[in-house]
């Protein structure tokens, strides 16, 4: 960074030309990791193995099952902290595969800010490189 407060041109050069270069690669392997993406199912089983979730890429229930012997339990507050741990686990996997999948042309720890709708780590992530940070 100058001593004036301002940013190195030459680091937000720099940081410019990869941006390029990740919309390039984004661009040119866009279509199939976008369909790659789009079809992510993620199935995982409660601890008790009597909930079995399945999420899609944005973690979207998109199927659930109940083994009868969870009825033998008349405990619905129970039923439902599994079901919803189990949705929660199945989420993360997901987005993890989603990480995986767009490794090759967006930084993980970028994507996973983005993800996890935490603006302030992304936008601190952008200023840092914008300044030659990294």
């Amino acid at each position: 960074m100058e001593s004036s407060g301002q940013p190195d041109a030459a680091a937000m050069r720099a940081y410019a030309d990869e941006l390029r270069d990740m919309f390039q690669r984004i661009n040119d392997a866009g279509l199939e990791l976008h369909a790659e993406a789009r079809a992510v199912q993620i199935t995982e089983k409660s601890r008790d193995g009597l909930v079995s979730v399945t999420v899609g890429a944005r973690g979207q229930i998109v199927g659930l099952d109940l083994d009868p012997r969870i009825y033998r339990r008349t405990d619905a507050r129970h039923l439902a902290d599994t079901i919803i741990d189990t949705v929660h686990r199945a989420a993360a996997r997901a987005q993890e595969r989603i990480a995986e999948i767009f490794d090759p042309v967006i930084p993980r720890a970028e994507l996973m800010a983005h993800l996890d709708g935490d603006l302030e780590t992304a936008m601190t992530r952008l200023a840092d490189r914008m300044e030659g940070m990294k």
